[in-house]
């Protein structure tokens, strides 16, 4: 159904753009659904990313920093210092040149930007996750614990720069709560959606027994427990010698080379290169899909990348958001690599256990995960948050507008 209003959104996306990994596919797909459903969407971002031709949105970046090309995820002082002061003023060049209803920033840069940019109209604030969680992971140049504690002083003041929040779990809006970071009345949740084509092409949630390949599809940033991944696979190499780990990234294995020989893995693990259009095939060939990050404050996007494709899933807790253990998937505690290889093996050896759990999630996502249905429920925020302040516009059709 076509929304009564149509808005005119500045989407502030701080990242590359658009991209293959969860933050800027979560951008890109809301900012097409809402463009499909009437609205006008400008998207303001980086120098970097794809081609955005043929997507219903119009795309204004910062100019080009020529010695920039880091496409990996994570803060740094050259994207503070550079990078985000660039995409303040081209926001504020946008704001300037267009008409816009609300300002829609994505992370912690984006509602910097946003703020720096002082637009009239209000500022939600899309929060993907909690510093306090992601910023140990970072390589700074200061203690885990310091980062710890910068990303929770964070976390209590950034939102609050905001006029309302979007957490894409329940475990963000409980925890902004719970710091005293925004009202409950000023946050709502709503998750990513699923990739449509994984769903169209996801294969048999019935693998034949006998094969053992192990799957992980994603970015190798810090924070994703490779390390964790690369010591349960070999306890499982050490079981089933015929084992496989299949590797779906863009990024580099270069940091992990000498620990995959130290474990006496490397000969077992395939890298392929994360080319969207081949996610689904390359999913299906995987036996069992592990996410391995030992904590999530956010939904990551592969999970319901892994739910979508019809193949059973192993994960730790801390980052298990929407799995339920036993019904869609094995669950085990956060850095417990035995327990990770326990249920991986388990999984690889009850093809039956493996194909109810696969079947389970891909109803789950294909139920619950739409991106339009997302689209519809920022909508409403908009038209809240709008109608408060005053400021919503006339009615398609109306003679106000």
């Amino acid at each position: 159904m076509r929304p009564a209003n149509r808005f005119r959104i500045a989407v502030v996306a701080a990242c590359p753009f658009p991209w293959r990994r969860g933050t800027p596919i979560r951008i890109r797909r809301l900012a097409q659904a809402l463009a499909q459903r009437g609205h006008q969407v400008h998207v303001v971002t980086y120098h970097l990313g794809e081609s955005t031709e043929g997507d219903p949105f119009r795309v204004h970046r910062i100019r080009n920093v020529g010695w920039y090309r880091k496409h990996a995820p994570g803060p740094s002082y050259a994207k503070f210092l550079v990078l985000d002061p660039l995409l303040q003023r081209t926001l504020r060049r946008v704001l300037r040149q267009q008409t816009i209803d609300i300002v829609h920033a994505h992370h912690y840069e984006g509602i910097l930007a946003a703020r720096w940019a002082r637009p009239a109209c209000p500022v939600v604030y899309d929060a993907h996750t909690t510093l306090e969680s992601e910023l140990p992971f970072y390589r700074l140049g200061l203690p885990a614990g310091f980062k710890r504690i910068i990303g929770r002083r964070l976390d209590q003041l950034l939102p609050a720069k905001a006029a309302h929040v979007i957490a894409v779990s329940e475990r963000i809006r409980d925890r902004l709560i719970d710091l005293g970071a925004v009202d409950p009345d000023r946050i709502d949740v709503i998750p990513s959606g699923l990739e449509p084509a994984l769903l169209a092409a996801a294969g048999s949630p019935n693998p034949a027994a006998g094969k053992g390949t192990v799957g992980f599809a994603g970015n190798l940033g810090p924070y994703q427990g490779i390390e964790y991944l690369l010591r349960a696979f070999s306890e499982v190499l050490r079981e089933r010698a015929d084992t496989r780990l299949l590797i779906i990234t863009t990024s580099s294995f270069a940091p992990y080379e000498a620990r995959a020989r130290e474990l006496g893995i490397r000969g077992s693990i395939s890298l392929r290169v994360d080319d969207f259009s081949e996610l689904p095939r390359n999913l299906s060939e995987a036996d069992v899909l592990v996410n391995p990050r030992p904590e999530a404050a956010g939904l990551p996007q592969k999970l319901l990348n892994y739910m979508a494709s019809g193949r059973p899933i192993v994960s730790f807790d801390g980052s298990a958001c929407h799995l339920r253990d036993g019904k869609t998937a094995l669950v085990v505690k956060s850095a417990d690599v035995p327990s990770m290889a326990a249920a991986i093996l388990r999984l690889l050896d009850d093809r039956n256990l493996a194909g109810q759990l696969a079947r389970a999630a891909r109803k789950q996502a294909a139920d619950e995960f739409t991106w339009d249905a997302r689209a519809a429920q920022v909508e409403a925020v908009y038209e809240r948050l709008l109608s408060r302040a005053g400021l919503l516009p006339q009615p398609a059709g109306s003679s106000g507008r």
